[in-house]
């Protein structure tokens, strides 16, 4: 239909000439077709768009929202996480201060323990060392008294045999036997 008025239009213009009424004011049926347009348009906006504008908006109302309210949230979450944190790293001082204290506890346990082992160690090599002195002393004298023996029987020996003559050894040698014979030797 709207086809049919613009070919009609189109044909009356090419064989009319067109004079204005006025030069402010558009011909009268322009006024009727634009003015009817323009309320088909705007109705036609106000029943489809209009809605479709305002769901819209309250979408986005409601997404701007909820973005705020997610990011107060996020907000009062990491407040409460930094908080968590400063707690904690007082707890950590507290904690490291501890730990110190028990370190410095326990290094002057292990050191006086050492020492007292170490104590204990020293008297039991001290003992150690005077048995083996003991030791090696009676040793040394058995070793002394069996070289001074040796040598007091090399020396009477070579004694006896300096002063004994051949009738001597003799009689001592016959004195021998005989005492064995009796059983006395």
């Amino acid at each position: 239909m709207l086809a049919g008025l613009l070919v009609f239009a189109q044909e009356s213009t090419e064989t009319e000439t067109f004079h204005a009424h006025s030069p402010l004011w558009p011909e009268t049926l322009e006024i009727i077709w634009g003015g009817t347009a323009f309320l088909v348009v705007a109705f036609m906006l106000w029943k489809l768009a209009l809605p479709a504008i305002k769901s819209a908006m309250q979408a986005r109302s409601d997404r701007v929202q909820r973005e705020l309210d997610n990011a107060a949230k996020a907000k009062a979450d990491a407040d409460a996480q930094a908080a968590d944190i400063r707690a904690r790293l007082g707890d950590i001082d507290a904690e490291r201060a501890r730990m110190l204290a028990d370190a410095d506890q326990t290094a002057a346990r292990v050191l006086s323990e050492g020492r007292t082992r170490l104590e204990a160690e020293v008297v039991d090599l001290q003992a150690k060392t005077d048995a083996d002195l003991a030791m090696a002393g009676s040793r040394l004298a058995g070793e002394v008294e069996g070289q001074v023996g040796q040598m007091a029987a090399g020396a009477a020996e070579k004694l006896v045999v300096d002063q004994l003559d051949d009738a001597t050894v003799q009689r001592l040698i016959e004195d021998f036997i005989a005492n064995i014979g009796s059983g006395k030797g």
